[in-house]
């Protein structure tokens, strides 16, 4: 069996447990990370040096980060409906996913570090404002993406994408701040929530 290690109230755990969902792959979580048992052991840091959840055992298989442990998830264990295997429609996905890792990532950390964890040492107002707002420039070019394929992130179906992007957008209506509105962005947010996997999984692991 699938052997997962992290704390299930976590944004990159949660992706993982997600994918299982939608694959129906049968898994055992083991709690790691803030409050359970230490990522900086030396058990753990022999799986992951970087000493971050998740990580994944799949029988003699060893992977972390979590987009590529949510990749190899879909290739290995799925169909080309959630992963593509044609070289342009794989592209799509992944670029979605890249962008979700690099460019909306770092628009939301100041704002979340400051307004959820109330970090002491991101309470800058001015880097708070502009974080914020970079943040909302992201959401919005999320937003036209909605718009022009109507329905998920990559076109008309559901795909590996919508997993990150969709734990992205709950983070952005979770946060306490005030954000534009952005219709096709909440119409999507709707849609996700119809789906099993979502319900267990993409609002803090809440039903």
């Amino acid at each position: 069996m699938l052997r997962i290690l992290g704390k299930a109230s976590s944004i990159n755990v949660r992706k993982v447990l997600w994918i299982c969902a939608e694959l129906n792959l049968p898994f055992e979580l083991e709690e790691w990370g803030t409050g359970f048992r230490s990522t900086h052991t030396p058990e753990f840091l022999a799986l992951n040096p970087n000493a971050m959840v998740p990580v994944i055992q799949d029988a003699d298989f060893t992977l972390w980060e979590s987009n590529t442990i949510i990749r190899y998830l879909a290739a290995h264990y799925g169909d080309e409906a959630l992963y593509p295997t044609e070289a342009r429609a794989r592209a799509r996905v992944d670029q979605w996913i890249d962008w979700q890792a690099s460019d909306l990532n770092s628009a939301w950390r100041y704002p979340f570090l400051s307004l959820v964890r109330r970090s002491p040492l991101h309470q800058d107002s001015q880097t708070l404002d502009a974080g914020c707002a970079d943040w909302s420039r992201h959401m919005q070019i999320l937003d036209s993406q909605l718009q022009s394929t109507g329905s998920y992130v990559v076109g008309s179906r559901f795909s590996l994408a919508d997993i990150p992007i969709g734990l992205s957008v709950n983070r952005w209506l979770e946060t306490p701040f005030d954000r534009p509105s952005l219709p096709a962005v909440e119409e999507y947010y709707r849609r996700l929530g119809e789906r099993p996997g979502f319900k267990l999984y993409g609002c803090n692991g809440t039903p």
